[in-house]
């Protein structure tokens, strides 16, 4: 009688070896609790600290009658998505461009984009779970309401997490070093801060600095989910500039991307 064979555990992760990369990067992913607070837990800790600012959760005409409390929630949303993006993976793939990790990986049956792919996919998954963790404490421990047009809001953001992403892997795929890539990060951040509205939410802003701050992507989105927030559709403007960055900046990071 003949025994049937079974594939061994070797064969087994050359036949799919973008499920072993998932397995090795998502543990790598875990052991690093300091990214993991900044992009899941600090943006909800700064919306409970602002919300204990006196007068903050009361209803302002500078908000269109919402407290600040409410405009703040978008913003709290878009500082995972930068903190995640534009902090976090873009160390991670310099550092395996530079210590020549991805030419290791060339040589066995996986692949340097089934890192890459998996690294922008574990931060995307974290700056989601930041988001359902804003909108879940501002909603039970302070009443703010969920956005009433939930599907328009979800859009606009998920298109800023991918321009932002965009953002980050470009800054990753063209520094020469960890160093530089840690530095353009930080060039990148402070802006990217400014027109998210971490500082100032810019549904506030007027004047020629919102019409500016309105043309990036993080200030776009932020305009867009803030007047999903508030039951009301996006523009087309607001979607169309978002959805163009994300795009644009896709489109750069992938042409741009150096593997060694």
């Amino acid at each position: 009688m003949t025994v049937p064979r079974t594939a061994s555990p070797v064969a087994d992760r050359r036949a799919r070896p973008g499920r072993a990369v998932l397995a090795a990067e998502t543990r790598l992913f875990l052991r690093e609790p300091g990214s993991l607070f900044w992009i899941v837990a600090f943006p909800t800790i700064l919306l409970v600290v602002l919300a204990f600012v006196p007068g903050f959760d009361e209803p302002s005409a500078d908000y269109g009658g919402r407290s600040f409390l409410d405009a703040y929630v978008p913003t709290s949303c878009l500082l995972a998505a930068i903190m995640g993006g534009i902090l976090a993976m873009p160390t991670v793939i310099s550092a395996y461009r530079e210590q020549h990790v991805l030419r290791r990986i060339a040589t066995t049956p996986a692949r340097a984009g089934h890192v890459l792919g998996v690294q922008v996919a574990l931060h995307a998954a974290a700056v989601l779970l930041s988001m359902v963790l804003v909108l879940a404490v501002s909603r039970l421990a302070f009443g703010v309401a969920l956005p009433d047009t939930l599907p328009a809001w979800l859009l606009a953001y998920v298109l800023a997490v991918v321009a932002v992403l965009g953002v980050g892997a470009l800054i990753s795929g063209t520094a020469p070093s960890v160093r530089a890539s840690s530095t353009l990060g930080i060039v990148a951040f402070l802006p990217l801060m400014f027109t998210a509205g971490v500082w100032y939410p810019v549904s506030a802003m007027g004047g020629l600095l919102r019409d500016i701050v309105a043309a990036t992507p993080t200030g776009a989105a932020a305009l867009a989910m803030d007047r999903a927030q508030a039951g009301d559709w996006p523009s087309l403007l607001q979607v169309s500039v978002v959805a163009g960055w994300a795009v644009l900046l896709a489109v750069l990071a992938v042409r741009c991307f150096r593997w060694q």
